[in-house]
């Protein structure tokens, strides 16, 4: 008993180390199992609410913290708190990084956005170990003005219910705003604070726009708040009294979570029918489009055969449904891309083309 005491915390400094030891690994993996139950839709109120608290919590504690530091605010209560508020930074945030990850995962296309979803993992993961570093105005801001612009590109469609480049530019000066407004209130109320790491701070701004930039012009950025729910490639579709009938070749359990690789056995002159389920906020009607690619193994590239373009309609918990054929379908590696009207990728379906001497075993699906 006595040797377990002494292990105990016996000073504030020694808990807060205590914490990041023990209860922090604990906090963080039960934190993102509610965060998981709570972050169902993008455009849920209490899901926005939330990243919205963990906002307000964050941006308080980063004014609250130097306040105190710089002497602007006194007593032995602030001066008792002051060492725990970088740990209530570090929940805001990492309550912010935790909500990301699970909406982006969500609308990843994991070929092309998994550098992204990796940075924001990498980013919640790190952040249980930053409690150190939340006590530097330039990291604390930019960590800010990072979950701002992460926020924003996708709480912008959710409100005006339109997506693209625009949208995209307009969360993005919404962010710099709202950036320059906070960083005004500390200069205002602390000075010293903000004339101390000035060149340092738009310095580090100046780049995470960059990079965010660079990021959604190279497709790495997921199409947030768009998100492909489901995606098949069939024999057969058929839409009666509202829904879709769907004659599917029988799958082992694992392939029905995979989009990838599967085959499908075609009969002469048979046609090959993909669909698609997209979930779009419901304020939000835009235009998809399947692209179909064949692999040509001589050339060694994807070549598009087919783009067809549809519009969809958002508020369906499952989404919006819809499907392409083609009728021209030769032997080999096929894939339909899923992109917005304006090119982004939201997922794929993968497929392999086998020519069918007697007709494959087929089972309905209902969607």
């Amino acid at each position: 008993m006595r040797k377990y005491l002494a292990k105990l915390p016996r000073s504030t400094e020694e808990l807060l180390r205590w914490y990041e030891r023990y209860i922090s690994p604990a906090t963080l993996l039960v934190a993102f199992t509610i965060d998981t139950l709570a972050f169902k839709r993008v455009d849920l109120l209490r899901s926005n609410l939330l990243l919205f608290s963990y906002l307000a919590i964050a941006s308080t504690s980063i004014l609250l913290f130097h306040l105190i530091q710089s002497g602007r605010l006194r007593g032995n209560f602030f001066l008792t708190i002051v060492l725990y508020i970088p740990v209530v930074m570090q929940f805001g945030f990492g309550g912010l990084f935790s909500g990301f990850v699970i909406l982006y995962s969500q609308s990843a296309a994991y070929a092309t956005s998994w550098i992204f979803i990796v940075l924001l993992a990498a980013l919640l993961i790190g952040n249980e170990r930053f409690r150190a570093l939340y006590v530097g105005f330039v990291f604390e801001a930019s960590v800010l003005f990072l979950t701002l612009i992460s926020f924003l590109i996708f709480f912008l469609p959710v409100v005006t219910g339109k997506i693209g480049t625009t949208m995209f530019l307009l969360s993005e000066a919404l962010a710099v705003g709202a950036m320059f407004a906070f960083v005004r209130i500390v200069y205002v109320l602390a000075p010293e604070v903000y004339r101390a790491s000035r060149v340092r701070l738009w310095q580090s701004t100046a780049s995470i726009f960059l990079i965010f930039n660079l990021l959604y012009f190279t497709n790495v950025i997921p199409p947030l708040p768009l998100a492909l729910k489901e995606a098949g490639v069939y024999h057969k579709v058929t839409r009666v009294s509202g829904e879709y009938h769907l004659q599917a070749e029988p799958l082992k359990w694992y392939q029905r979570y995979l989009r990838y690789n599967t085959v499908f056995h075609k009969m002469p002159g048979e046609t090959v029918y993909v669909f698609t389920s997209v979930f779009a906020p419901t304020r939000l009607s835009t235009t998809i489009t399947h692209e179909w690619q064949f692999y040509d193994p001589v050339l060694e590239k994807w070549l598009t055969t087919d783009k067809v373009s549809f519009p969809i309609q958002g508020g369906r918990d499952g989404g919006y449904r819809g499907y392409t054929l083609d009728n021209a379908t030769v032997p080999g590696m096929w894939r339909v891309n899923v992109r917005t009207g304006d090119g982004r990728l939201i997922g794929k379906v993968s497929f392999t083309v086998e020519d069918a001497v007697t007709a494959p075993q087929t089972s309905e699906e209902i969607r």
